[in-house]
Order: structure tokens, then C-alpha cells, then sequence
């Protein structure tokens, strides 16, 4: 039994008996065993204390103790005072009992000091065994309704905990430690999406642990849908070990908890080994944490199905490969943000024009199917824009007069560069965007001197930056979510940026990959890169003299 977990019985429980008189303690302890108890007689309250710390130390407490008032070395009183004042023995319920005559003031100082009755001996045996019987019956039910508030405020901490869950999958985990927590056994929890995902959560011995194989989630998933319960209700059965699979908790049948949002989607279930609960305490705290973790999982699903409508429309309109530009050599690449943040609006243009290729890059402010869509029409528009004139401080300027007539309560960077292939030249116009990164073939990369206010503020843009590429110099533009760390300057992150690019290799697309597994792991924003070298000249073709 363990200390801590005290619950005492009315068959079998154990009975401390305290008496300096060996023929009362026989007499008490016969009466007691006849009954069914298990009986453990000492002589007085400093044998009392040795006892009760032993068996504390075991996990062994008795379930009720029988005081004599009138003890050799402490009184009754006093050694029910002491046990009362420890935790971990205050539930042990204590009848006090004296051979001598007693008043209201003998049974008005066992109550003070703690104790559940009184009793005056002798007295008749069915009487002691009631008391005893009553005793017992006061402190199961006091542990009873302890327990019942201990598992509520588990529960209470456990559905914050849930509620937390920034995504479907940290959702099944959390709510699988959770129910662990709440049942103390295994668990499992699947958050099941209307397009046949399966999110899932194991948790084993208080211990986030692997969820199994995709095979035996298909199948634990499958039995969850089966499980039928009315939209915005919980249901409850149990499965048979032979349809679960074993990976999850090994042989046995596995109780199912179901739960459907408000819209009667069946996103959540709740699964564990089917452990008895006769008085269904603990199934209806799974029922309740079941119902929170599936209004939890609603705007959680939600959000995932607008996240997928704007990676969509993102990606629709990002080029997945760049036009045939002779003369240069171009790399991009594009990183979503991790699934626990919203979509942003960064976007990357390389359009041919007259007059050379302008690449760009830029960010539209905020995170949102909004920035989306802004970011979807500045593309639109600057690719519109360039066919009647590509100089890049014209295209800015024209940009930021329509953000501000059609998007006045939006803004953006925007880094442009045209650049002639034949010669090198470069044009660079800046709005609000880290300047663009100039690698050359040997020694330090630095940034182009451009800069310019935000898109959409309608301040004045400066002329263009003019600059020569020069053979093997790459040209590097970049968004701020490949650097941008919470806490550190953005000028120490640029720097390292530089650095890094320094050493990297001359190829654009390796420049990129180089830099992605640099800086790229695990971003809470979007990265968008773009990289762009003159192609080198071709070899001269050798002739064989005649």
C-alpha cells in the first residue's frame, strides 16, 4: 500500500491498537481479528511513533488506530496531536478509549486533539467493531473525495496544458501525457483531419515516447472512426486486444474515448488500456479532458486548412523554375515557416526584360492569407510594370503608389536589381529590404550600399545604386527569416550572414544550399534566397595545326 495513496478497507484493514495493558491488548486484538482485521498491538505512544514510522517508510500504515487515553509516556491525546500534525499520517482516523469513567471534557479533548470517537471500555464488541466500522467508513470516504479533488485539479492543469497546443501534432502529444497523467497508465491520443491525416501522441510511464508505424496508426486510427458518438459528444467503448495493434500498449483490450467538435467532425480520440473504474471517477475525467482536447483541435484544424489554402496560393504563384537568361547564372529557394506559425508574404521574381534580368525579393509586413495575397499581386504587378520600364527605382516608386491607393493600411521591402549580362552593370533599388550581399571569388563578401524606405509609406525613394559585377561575384539577395533571431541584433546576424557566405561555394545553387543548412533550421518565418553570377565566358575551342 502506498503511504501516500492511504485507502482504508472495512475487510481486512489493519488496526493499530495502543494500550500499556497486555490483557486489554489481547482481549481488543482477539475481538478485532474475529472480525476480520489485521491487528498490530504496542505498549505505548513511543512504540506508537517507532511503528507508524516504520510503517510509513514501507507503505504499510494502518488504516485506523485504537488510543488508549491514559498511556505511561504521552497521553492518548497528545499521541493523536502528533500523528494528526504529519501529513502523510493525518488520515490514519484515531478512537480514543479509556477504562476509566469519562465525562463531556475527556470526549471534548479527543475531538480537539483530532480524533474520530470515543470509546468507554469495556463495552459491548458490537459496539467497538461499529465504531471501528465507522472510522474506517469516514476516512474512505475523506480519501475518496481527496482523491476525487486531486484528479480534478489534475485535470484542470491538464486541459490548460492542451489548450496551449500550437499545432495538430503537439496537440496529440500533449493530450497523450495528459490522459497518462490522468489515468496513470499508457496512452494514446489521434487527432484525426477531415483529408486523412493522423495526428498522433504516445505517452508511456509518464514519458513522451515514439509513436509506432505508420501501418499501426492507420489501423488504431481506422478503430477510432468506428467508434460512433452525436457531433459534440463523447462516446466510450472498449476493443478487443485482437484489433489493436500491440505496438502501442502490448496484448490486452484498449478502452477508445471519442470526442466530435461543435461541427460533428470526428477529430479526437482518447485510447488506453482497459483498466477496471467501478465507480467511473477516472472514465469520466477522459471524457472531459476528450471534450477539451477536441474544442482545442477546431480552430487548430481550421488553421491548418488556411495554412494549406495560402502555401497553395503562395506556391502557385512563386516560380518553380526560372526562364531560359543567357548570360547568368540564377538560384532561388523558398523554406515555409514551421507548421506552428502562420504563412508570411515572402516572395522572389527573375524576369527577363530589354534591357537585362531583374531579380527581386521582398516581404509583405504580417503573417496571414492576407500577406498572401499582397505579396500575389506585387509580384502581378512588378512583372506588369517591367514590360514598359525595368529601371528598378522607377518599378519601386511605382509599386509604393499602388500599395498606398489600393493597401493603404499595408507595407513591404522590396530589393530590386537589373543587370545587364553582357557588361555586368547593375542597377540596385532598396525598400526597406536587407541590402543585397556582393560575393566576390576571393575574399569578404559586403553589402551593396541601397537603401530606401518601406513600401507604402509614401516617403521619396533615392536614385538607383550603380555597380559593376565583376567576373565570378555573385550577387546574393535574401529575406529576413533566413537570419532574423529573436534577441540578437540584426547587424550581428548580417555579419554572420557575410561571413558565411565568404567561404561558401561559387556555384549559386551551392551558395544557397550552403547557406540554407547554415542559418535555415527551424525558422519561425518564411526564407525566400536568390542568388545570381555571370555565367562564365566560354573556353576557347582548340585547333589541331594542319
Amino acid at each position: 500500500m502506498n503511504a501516500t495513496a492511504h485507502r482504508p478497507g472495512t475487510d481486512g484493514s489493519t488496526v493499530l491498537v495502543v494500550d500499556d495493558t497486555a490483557a486489554n491488548r489481547y482481549a481488543m486484538g482477539a475481538l478485532l481479528s474475529r472480525a476480520g482485521h489485521v491487528v498490530v498491538p504496542v505498549a505505548s505512544a513511543g512504540e506508537a511513533l517507532v511503528e507508524l514510522d516504520a510503517r510509513l517508510r514501507t507503505g504499510s500504515l494502518p488504516d485506523v488506530a485504537l488510543v488508549d487515553v491514559g498511556l505511561p509516556d504521552l497521553s492518548g491525546f497528545e499521541l493523536c496531536r502528533r500523528v494528526k500534525a504529519l501529513p502523510l499520517l493525518a488520515g490514519i482516523p484515531v478512537v480514543h478509549f479509556s477504562a476509566r469513567p469519562s465525562g463531556p471534557g475527556d470526549r471534548c479533548r479527543a475531538l480537539d486533539a483530532g480524533g474520530e470517537a470515543y470509546l468507554t471500555v469495556p463495552a459491548e464488541p458490537e459496539e467497538i467493531r461499529a465504531v471501528v466500522r465507522a472510522a474506517l467508513r469516514g476516512a474512505r470516504e475523506l480519501t475518496d473525495a481527496q482523491g476525487q479533488f486531486d484528479r480534478l485539479a489534475l485535470l484542470s492543469e491538464t486541459v490548460v496544458d492542451v489548450q496551449g497546443a500550437r499545432c495538430l501534432l503537439e496537440l496529440a502529444t500533449t493530450a497523450a501525457d495528459a490522459t497518462a497523467r490522468l489515468t496513470r497508465q499508457s496512452a494514446a491520443v489521434f487527432v484525426l483531419a477531415e483529408d486523412g491525416d493522423v495526428h498522433a501522441g504516445l505517452s508511456r510511464s509518464g514519458v513522451v515516447a515514439e509513436v509506432p508505424d505508420a501501418v499501426a496508426r492507420e489501423q488504431a486510427a481506422a478503430l477510432a472512426r468506428r467508434v460512433a458518438c452525436a457531433p459534440g459528444g463523447v462516446s466510450s467503448t472498449v476493443v478487443s486486444g485482437a484489433e489493436w495493434p500491440a505496438a502501442y500498449f502490448g496484448p490486452g483490450d484498449v478502452r477508445l474515448v471519442v470526442s466530435r467538435t461543435r461541427g460533428g467532425h470526428l477529430p479526437v480520440c482518447l485510447a488506453t488500456p482497459a483498466a477496471p473504474d467501478p465507480a467511473g471517477r477516472t472514465g469520466a475525467l477522459v471524457a472531459q479532458l476528450a471534450r477539451a482536447t477536441a474544442l482545442a483541435a477546431e480552430p487548430l484544424l481550421m488553421y491548418e486548412q488556411e495554412r494549406h489554402v495560402a502555401l497553395t496560393l503562395q506556391r502557385s504563384f512563386l516560380p518553380a523554375q526560372l526562364p531560359e537568361l543567357p548570360g547568368v547564372d540564377v538560384a532561388f529557394r523558398y523554406v515555409p515557416a514551421c507548421r506552428q506559425t502562420e504563412i508570411g508574404g515572402d516572395f522572389y521574381a527573375v524576369l527577363p526584360t530589354a534591357a537585362g534580368v531583374l531579380v527581386g525579393i521582398g516581404d509583405v509586413v504580417g503573417h496571414s492569407l492576407d500577406a498572401a495575397t499582397v505579396m500575389v499581386e506585387i509580384r502581378h504587378a512588378l512583372r506588369a510594370y517591367s514590360l514598359e520600364d525595368p529601371n528598378p527605382g522607377r518599378l519601386v516608386a511605382r509599386l509604393d503608389r499602388m500599395f498606398q491607393h489600393y493597401h493603404p493600411e499595408s507595407s513591404a521591402t522590396l530589393c530590386l536589381a537589373l543587370v545587364d549580362p553582357a557588361t555586368g552593370r547593375a542597377q540596385l533599388a532598396n525598400a526597406g529590404h536587407i541590402p543585397p550581399l556582393l560575393v566576390p571569388r576571393q575574399g569578404p563578401a559586403r553589402y551593396a550600399d541601397a537603401r530606401g524606405p518601406l513600401l507604402g509609406l509614401g516617403l521619396p525613394h533615392p536614385e538607383p545604386t550603380e555597380l559593376v559585377l565583376a567576373p565570378g561575384e555573385r550577387l546574393l539577395m535574401v529575406t529576413d527569416g533566413l537570419i532574423e533571431t529573436r534577441g540578437t541584433d540584426l547587424s550581428v546576424s548580417m555579419a554572420q550572414l557575410g561571413a558565411a557566405a565568404s567561404t561558401a561555394p561559387a556555384a549559386p545553387d551551392a551558395l544557397c544550399d550552403t547557406l540554407l543548412s547554415r542559418f535555415g533550421a527551424d525558422r519561425a518565418d518564411d526564407i525566400a534566397l536568390l542568388a545570381l553570377r555571370l555565367s562564365p565566358p566560354a573556353a576557347p575551342v582548340s585547333r589541331a595545326s594542319p
